[in-house]
């Protein structure tokens, strides 16, 4: 059997300290790199593997691609 949380409405108490916020602020969690929109011929095999491991996977399966590219650039360098 799980045990119940009760939740009671009692005051704190006085506040004795302020802990300074150890995150970082959101900017600086993730670099976003600007976007270039491309026209690309790919072949059917491809974007249907894509399409499959989006569907798989709840990704949009051109965010996929262009992380698969990145991916191969960025080791390439």
């Amino acid at each position: 059997m799980k045990k119940k949380i009760v939740y009671e409405d009692v005051p704190l108490g006085r506040v004795t300290r302020v802990s300074k916020s150890f995150l970082p602020k959101p900017e600086d969690l993730v670099y976003k790199e600007s976007n270039v929109r491309v026209t690309l011929n790919l072949s059917n095999s491809s974007v249907s593997f894509f399409k499959a491991l989006g569907r798989k996977n709840r990704i949009p399966y051109q965010k996929l691609i262009r992380r698969a590219l990145d991916e191969m650039t960025n080791r390439a360098a």
